[in-house]
């Protein structure tokens, strides 16, 4: 399917032994490149895995992409928390560059878990200031 598109992405068949992997420059882990930490700005979700939130968590991240796409937002981080201090935990973290992560949104402070339009206005008032977010910024009747 690739290759229909003049792209192709060899990986070592399961053929390959170890000592072909080893020659194998583009399998050398010493000269991978790791993400840059925080890429700003970007978004951290925190939540409680106990509570089994990773479906919302992972809804609300989709929805922040589409409606922020890169480069307005370059990453967006889910991080499950799994211990007594974390329990009924769901936060939301703006980074910025040159600031300490903002928050956003967090439930027991808020009281109940956010709602999108809200929640975008608040990022869209640090991102991209002034940009329409359509019936989201409209005030119900």
């Amino acid at each position: 399917m690739a290759d229909s598109v003049g792209i192709s992405c060899s990986l070592p068949s399961e053929q390959d032994d170890a000592s072909q992997a080893k020659g194998n420059p583009a399998l050398d882990s010493s000269t991978f490149i790791p993400p840059v930490p925080l890429a700003s700005p970007s978004i951290i979700i925190e939540f409680c895995d106990r509570c089994r939130w990773l479906h919302r968590a992972t809804w609300v991240s989709t929805e922040l992409f589409l409606t922020f796409p890169p480069p307005a937002l370059k990453a967006i981080s889910i991080i499950p928390l799994n211990s007594e201090e974390t329990g009924g935990r769901f936060r939301v973290w703006l980074n910025l560059e040159g600031s300490p992560p903002h928050l956003m949104w967090d439930r027991k402070i808020e009281g109940g878990f956010p709602e999108l339009k809200g929640l975008k206005q608040r990022i869209r008032d640090h991102v991209q200031p002034g940009k329409s977010l359509g019936h989201s910024d409209k005030k119900s009747e």
